[in-house]
């Protein structure tokens, strides 16, 4: 099933379903829910077309998913970046942004991976 230009999984529970669209949690799929009156143990494949319209309606008038999200939350981050605040900062160097420890985390975002120490035993050619 399509919904919004999404491929939606018809044997999941319409709550669980409405996830896969990006911008859409758990808490934003269970409101979504309870305002379009459909049934929350419904399976996805189950839904008719009025209700798949209730839906798509409702998302469309109160909600920004998808690309024009991922545009919102671009156009945030890149003017974090040209008021140079800290947060920016962390962005331009593809650190951490939220507080999080670097010295021993995040290792592969800084470029420092270790490879993992072997046994410590040398192969023995046998001739």
């Amino acid at each position: 099933m399509r919904l919004l230009g999404i491929n939606i999984p018809d044997t999941k529970k319409v709550g669980v379903a409405l996830r896969y669209i990006y911008g859409i949690g758990p808490t934003l799929a269970a409101r979504i829910v309870v305002s379009t009156k459909i049934d929350p143990d419904k399976r996805a494949k189950d839904l008719d077309s009025a209700e798949i319209n209730r839906i798509k309606e409702f998302i469309e008038k109160n909600f920004k998913i998808e690309g024009e999200l991922r545009q919102v939350i671009k156009q945030n981050v890149g003017m974090l970046r040209e008021m140079g605040t800290y947060r920016g900062n962390r962005h331009m160097r593809r650190l951490p942004v939220r507080g999080q420890r670097t010295k021993t985390n995040s290792r592969t975002v800084r470029g420092n991976t270790r490879k993992t120490a072997g046994s410590g035993k040398r192969t023995v050619d046998l001739k």
